[in-house]
């Protein structure tokens, strides 16, 4: 089993300390941090080896790799507000979570933690949200938290807010799109202090940071990473639900939309992912019917297997670089191709795409696609 995969043991104070610092250096994601665990075997052994494959990746600027006191005053300031780092592979790690292609390496999780190892679904929708949306997602969350679903939710305005109030009782989990300190929006304190009593909040952004358009998409999919199923309430024809939708579909998770008037704008949305095939929901049977099943047969998937720590010898390293730079560009293309189109062994060009990554010259998009920035 792969080293970020786990196997349910908590990692030392220092191997957190590093992991912290991993991902926290440039250039480094969910993905790129995957690989270079499952390589060298600790945080501190590919942290050390992050200059060396940044120059072997041809970067224009030496890489910024974390130092020890920022990740050290990340975890000072984390510990005064609550805040725990879970680690992928510990036992409290959200199991599903640990299923997705870029699954967070550290999750900071303030409240209950045990809560995340509890069956989840996730309920999203319009913030502009009319009565009758507020109020069916009050009743669901309600009627699900109470069938011992915990209800994962952004903490937005309108439907996510309406959802997270009715389960503050059973438990529910807000994702935040910023740090633990930064919540968003503002007005949302309250509840989000109310939640922790039964439920929890998660991070994986820094301390401080404060939320961007762009960190939303990125919650978006721990909501539906988290979930067995994602309910969709109401949501425009160019909501930030769909994209949740989206997520949902792509990690295997089954998406429910509430159908509505073909006449309200807020349900143009959730109307055309029930012709796409989402599941139609008008009460929390509907959601629990296809669940059931699914949650009594789940598995837990082996991680990749580790390969032996140190820098991949591979022959002629500067000759295959070139070879990849060449054949990519901006167009994503898929990784199996440029193995077959280099004529190189596949582990010697996945070394070459991280080399890249970490240069900075490499961004990896969906479907496992790469294309050169």
């Amino acid at each position: 089993m792969g080293v970020c995969g786990g196997a349910n043991n908590h990692i030392g104070d220092q191997e957190r300390l590093d992991r912290l610092r991993l991902i926290r250096s440039d250039n480094i994601g969910p993905r790129t941090f995957r690989d270079l665990l499952n390589h060298f075997g600790s945080a501190g052994a590919a942290l050390d080896a992050l200059p060396d494959l940044a120059r072997r990746g041809r970067a224009r600027d030496p890489i910024r790799v974390c130092p020890p006191a920022d990740a050290e005053r990340e975890l000072a300031a984390a510990a005064r507000i609550g805040v725990t780092f879970v680690a992928k592979g510990e036992p409290e790690y959200p199991a599903r979570l640990r299923e997705i292609d870029d699954a967070p390496p550290l999750l900071g999780v303030r409240g209950n933690v045990n809560i995340l190892t509890q069956p989840m679904v996730g309920i999203v929708g319009s913030r502009n949200a009319s009565a009758a949306g507020l109020k069916f997602a009050q009743l669901i969350a309600r009627d699900l938290g109470e069938a011992g679903f915990m209800i994962v939710s952004g903490l937005a305005r309108g439907i996510d807010a309406a959802a997270h109030r009715a389960t503050v009782a059973s438990g529910t989990v807000a994702v935040l799109a910023g740090g633990h300190d930064r919540i968003y929006p503002p007005e949302h304190g309250e509840l989000a202090q109310a939640l922790l009593r039964t439920g929890a909040a998660v991070s994986e952004m820094p301390i401080g940071w404060e939320p961007r358009a762009r960190d939303f998409p990125r919650r978006n999919r721990l909501i539906s990473g988290m979930a067995a199923g994602v309910v969709i309430v109401e949501a425009a024809q160019r909501s930030g639900s769909l994209i949740t939708a989206r997520f949902a579909l792509e990690q295997g998770r089954e998406v429910f939309a509430v159908p509505g008037s073909p006449l309200d704008p807020r349900a143009e949305g959730t109307n055309r992912l029930i012709k796409q095939g989402a599941t139609p929901v008008t009460e929390a049977a509907d959601v629990i019917n296809v669940l059931a099943p699914i949650l009594g047969r789940l598995p837990e998937p082996p991680g990749p297997a580790p390969t032996p720590s140190g820098l991949l010898e591979r022959p002629d390293s500067d000759q295959v670089t070139t070879g990849v730079l060449a054949l990519l560009g901006p167009t994503p293309v898929a990784i199996d191709d440029l193995i077959r189109l280099s004529g190189a062994a596949p582990a010697t060009v996945r070394m070459v795409l991280l080399e890249l990554e970490i240069a900075g010259r490499l961004r990896r998009g969906r479907g496992g696609l790469v294309a050169l920035v």
